[in-house]
């Protein structure tokens, strides 16, 4: 399907959503003034969605740059909003009517076979129902929370950092890094951003941790490496005290250039890699990093992009990012797709004590609170948020830090991550499954 066909397939349909979702929220009005109030009123949030529209397709085919600004993410965030809560009451309403569609029919085949009987649960001279009030306005209320809930979500919600805290003990970390800790961030997807102020207090809150080490889980951008640029100087002021380490995610890899070209993919990864340096960010291509605190050392090995969908890269290789680390060491991995854990980590010959990942940001959108977690991201990925542990090796995934697609979060709201690795044995470690 083209763009053009698309675009008309999806006005109409927007359009056919907008009229049957007025014409039911109508029905349930009785006085004439309300009526007029909520036509009006109605009408305006239909302009507003509209003129969104306009502006969006206006800005997609004349040239947006790579970063979005308010009044982008604010559009396209409202019409998403529209349409959804539209979706929800109209797929709410049409079992409504579905029903009353049946009575109709039943009414009308018992009409022609005798006239005279009483119609079943009909209106006066219909053979179709009235829609039930009760469930009209039921189905209005529960379209109501995604609205308010997406509204906050595109408004506040995208820029709400949480600090998510966490220990974990090993019995075979070394002694010197007994209360080290990591901060995480991931995914953070610059282009995303339309706000280098609210960004900031994020970086704030990282630097709050007072990290020993900061490590960042890929996805910087959302296909060009000029999106980042905007924040490069708002990402240089993290502050961590024996060093910053990023790895690739499967969005740095999009960038437009001629994939045929070996010498333009080069000088395109040669500058997107300056940005990791102007940064601050010590960038690990399949390596690893030794940290020694005295005498004791741990190792954090870096991978690039490795997801088990067919679509995503598969540039990640453990062999080669392990070469210069000893079998018995203590090692924590940053690889971004959390199905790497699963797929080629987990049986992997050298142990990783802990993979830190991000990638499915919780879907953006789901409920979070202490011991009960939902989103719709769990029926995409087995593991998708939080502490996982098998075989005595950690997983730790990320919600991310920014957000892609959709302008906003609900419920699953930026998340810098704080570790605090401890030596011994956990005396009540939860861990998730």
């Amino acid at each position: 399907m083209g763009r053009y066909t698309f675009l008309v397939f999806f006005a109409f349909a927007f359009i056919l959503l907008d009229y049957y979702a007025y014409q039911g929220l109508k029905s349930i009005i009785t006085s004439g003034r309300s009526v007029r109030v909520f036509s009006y009123t109605y009408m305006a949030f239909s302009v507003v969605a509209y003129t969104a529209a306009a502006y969006l397709i206006f800005a997609m085919y004349h040239g947006v740059t790579p970063v979005r600004t308010m009044i982008f993410n604010l559009s396209s965030g409202f019409l998403f909003t529209m349409f959804v809560s539209k979706l929800v009451f109209a797929g709410l309403l049409l079992l409504q009517d579905g029903g009353r569609s049946l009575v109709g029919i039943y009414n009308w085949i018992k009409s022609m076979i005798s006239p005279t009987e009483i119609l079943v649960d009909g209106a006066e001279n219909s053979f179709l129902p009235d829609r039930r009030s009760f469930l009209t306005s039921s189905a209005a209320l529960i379209a109501s929370f995604p609205f308010i809930g997406m509204l906050y979500g595109i408004t506040k919600g995208k820029y709400k950092y949480t600090v998510e805290k966490i220990t974990l003990y090993y019995e075979d970390l070394p002694s010197k890094f007994d209360g080290f800790k990591i901060v995480q961030i991931s995914d953070i997807h610059a282009g995303s951003f339309d706000d280098a102020a609210r960004v900031a207090e994020g970086i704030q809150l990282v630097n709050d941790c007072k990290p020993d080490l900061f490590c960042f889980t890929g996805d910087l951008v959302n296909s060009e490496k000029e999106e980042i640029e905007p924040y490069i100087s708002v990402f240089s002021k993290i502050e961590a005290k024996l060093g910053k380490l990023a790895v690739l995610g499967n969005h740095d890899y999009y960038g437009d250039y001629d994939k045929n070209d070996a010498n333009a993919e080069k000088a395109y990864f040669d500058d997107f890699y300056r940005k990791f340096d102007q940064m601050g960010f010590d960038l690990l291509k399949n390596e690893a990093r030794t940290i020694t605190i005295e005498d004791q050392s741990i190792h954090i090995i870096g991978v690039e992009n490795w997801g088990a969908g067919r679509w995503f890269p598969k540039k990640g290789d453990l062999d080669l990012a392990t070469r210069t680390t000893p079998g018995n060491g203590f090692n924590v991995l940053l690889s971004h797709d959390p199905t790497h854990w699963e797929e080629k980590v987990l049986s992997y010959r050298k142990k990783m004590h802990l993979t830190l990942s991000g990638h499915t940001h919780g879907f953006q959108f789901g409920i979070k609170i202490p011991g009960f977690k939902w989103s719709p991201a769990q029926y995409r990925y087995k593991h998708w948020l939080g502490l996982y542990e098998e075989t005595d090796r950690k997983l730790y995934v990320n919600r991310g830090f920014g957000f892609l697609g959709f302008p906003g979060r609900v419920g699953m709201w930026p998340e810098v991550t704080l570790i605090e690795l401890k030596q011994g044995k956990s005396p009540n470690e939860s861990v998730s499954s």
